[in-house]
């Protein structure tokens, strides 16, 4: 009764949010105080049907900062989190004052600190690079990529951490007896399992990732969401075009959602939960899935 509760409180949320938001388009289309808005579909259509090269470019700047962004921060965060749970003291040291450090102060201000305060005291030039077919030919790009990954490992040592610590310690043991050393233990025997415990959160990390390089603004990247702010401000048509950002941020996390389910799905074979992690509707919607077990349970609970 509580799961149905909850199912239908958070369909009528959702039916609500949705008919806030058709009510907002009827209001901007609408008349105001004896002043019309015409509201012009036809830059929203083409900017999402028909995107010009700009705004693929900005795709693509996007979509390839934050894979690169996500790869760096994993990558860190396994090392961090090794470091954390390590018996070498300054290595304990260092990781937490890197975890401190980032998870402690705001991403925007990271941003502007570590690109800006480096290159005006002369202390560094940000290089440029190539990864597969993306081209980061702007210094900010790589500046941007690597302060958006360092910050994400902060984040993904606390996730690989948890699920280290998930892992039997008998596994450990056990692979102890069999004379491993201990970065075969980790890499063979510890991580796979903890990979099972890390995938979930790491899927709404790259989630997050996603949305988080808007924030490159700051320093004149131009990404999705710069692309369509110039494009506002230069015509004064801030609606139209930001509504178009949003239909392109949602397709990219909606595709995203489908992607990180098949992975959690393939990840939870062979384990007591059959279900997989929820599909992509539960995840709209909030809802939860039973499983066969969980029904003969309630209703045997009756």
């Amino acid at each position: 009764m509580a799961d149905s509760r909850s199912f239908g409180t958070r369909r009528a949320w959702l039916a609500g949010f949705l008919l806030l938001l058709a009510l907002s388009v009827v209001a901007c289309s609408g008349q105001n105080k004896g002043a019309t808005y015409h509201f012009q579909w036809d830059i929203t259509f083409r900017s999402v049907f028909q995107p010009n090269g700009t705004i693929i470019n900005g795709l693509w700047l996007t979509i390839g900062i934050s894979v690169v962004a996500q790869i760096l921060g994993v990558v860190l965060g396994i090392l961090a989190a090794l470091a954390r749970m390590s018996r070498i003291w300054p290595l304990r040291i260092i990781s937490n004052l890197y975890i401190w450090f980032f998870r402690g102060t705001p991403l925007i201000v990271q941003l502007t600190f570590l690109y800006y305060g480096p290159l005006i005291a002369h202390i560094i030039v940000w290089p440029t690079f190539s990864v597969g077919p993306f081209n980061f030919t702007d210094g900010a790009v790589f500046a941007g990529t690597l302060i958006l990954g360092v910050n994400e490992g902060a984040y993904m040592a606390e996730i690989v951490r948890a699920g280290i610590l998930a892992v039997d310690p008998g596994q450990t043991e056990a692979a102890k007896s069999l004379g491993m050393r201990y970065g075969q233990t980790m890499s063979r025997i510890v991580l796979p399992q903890a990979a099972r415990v890390i995938i979930p959160p790491l899927g709404n990390e790259y989630n997050n990732m996603i949305k988080n390089t808007s924030l490159l603004y700051v320093l004149s990247v131009y990404e999705l969401y710069t692309t369509f702010e110039i494009y506002a401000n230069t015509t004064l048509i801030y609606f139209e075009y930001f509504v178009a950002c949003c239909v392109w941020y949602l397709l990219l996390t909606t595709i995203w959602g489908f992607v990180q389910g098949k992975i959690e799905r393939n990840f939870a074979k062979g384990t007591t939960t059959t279900s997989g992690g929820p599909s992509w509707r539960e995840r709209l919607l909030g809802s939860r899935r039973r499983d066969r077990a969980e029904e003969i349970t309630v209703l045997g609970g009756h």
